[in-house]
């Protein structure tokens, strides 16, 4: 058999790409290589787009797969094709000094799979869209599992959050982290980012008070360990959240997946709400997007 080419041309709605090392396994366990992560991504896109149009992109890329190096990307590379989509946005902490990033925007197809031939395995995004800068559309909570808890804690906690949330108007929706936790997520309006994280936090503290054994609203890593910490600061506007229907870069290829209320209350083991790249592609072609509410 001849080698697969190194570089393939190819055209993604009209946009002309060229695709690198095809064959490259991005996830050993499972040799997912990076074929099936821009297939994934193809796949997925009719649902995933709207979770990102018009949310800056931070891109987690591993180039030598999930078991080396890894680096955060906020600067759109310069050697982009001129049509990938950008925005220049203020850089965290420094708006007085007038630093600015310049921010990829995917929001299209070709972008998407440009993303993805990067390495780009994992996609995280603010809670705000442009051109509202610090005001957040979401309020997010990242339920974060301190060993030996796991998710199943998660799940217990998530149904506590959901009626605090319900007191304030705000309808919560359940998603996977990809990895060890829950996230939930809500619609907002009104509020600026440091309000939206005065809210989560509020919240947070009180159930921590009614439930000390089991919730910590503190990053302190020693108060953490058999306890589920509801981490608030997410909804700062320099944060991100890795974005519905991202992959993960854990052995195998999970994804950060939608889930409904039954599913978290009949969480109980962690394997129970652990998804795949082919399991969200037959949730979603068996239900839709569970999150569309949320979407653009």
């Amino acid at each position: 058999m001849s080698p697969e080419p190194e570089k393939v041309p190819v055209e993604v709605d009209g946009r002309k790409l060229i695709l690198t090392n095809l064959g490259k396994v991005l996830y050993p366990e499972t040799g997912f290589t990076k074929a099936h992560v821009i297939d994934y991504y193809r796949r997925i896109a009719p649902v995933l787009l709207p979770h990102l149009a018009g949310r800056p992109l931070t891109l987690k890329r591993y180039p030598d797969g999930v078991e080396g190096e890894y680096f955060f990307a906020k600067h759109a590379p310069a050697h982009r094709p001129a049509w990938v989509p950008t925005a220049r946005v203020p850089s965290p902490g420094s708006r007085s000094r007038g630093e600015t990033v310049l921010y990829l925007v995917a929001s299209d197809l070709p972008t998407l799979i440009w993303t993805a031939n990067l390495a780009g395995l994992e996609l995280h995004t603010p809670m705000w869209r442009l051109p509202h800068i610090g005001e957040p559309d979401l309020l997010v909570f990242d339920l974060d599992p301190g060993p030996p808890a796991t998710i199943v804690e998660c799940c217990a906690v998530a149904q506590l959050l959901r009626p605090l949330l319900a007191e304030r108007g705000l309808t919560a929706l359940a998603k996977t982290s990809g990895g060890k936790g829950l996230q939930l997520v809500a619609a907002l309006s009104g509020l600026t980012s440091e309000q939206a994280t005065d809210l989560a936090l509020g919240m947070a503290e009180r159930l921590e008070h009614e439930h000390p054994a089991m919730i910590v609203s503190r990053m302190t890593k020693r108060l953490r360990p058999g306890k589920v910490l509801i981490d608030w600061s997410q909804n700062n506007a320099a944060k991100t959240t890795v974005a519905p229907y991202s992959l993960r870069a854990m052995a195998r290829p999970t994804v950060s997946t939608p889930v409904t209320w039954d599913e978290v209350g009949g969480c109980s083991r962690p394997e129970d709400l652990v998804f795949t790249s082919d399991d969200v592609l037959e949730r979603v072609a068996g239900h839709g997007d569970l999150l569309a509410s949320l979407a653009a």
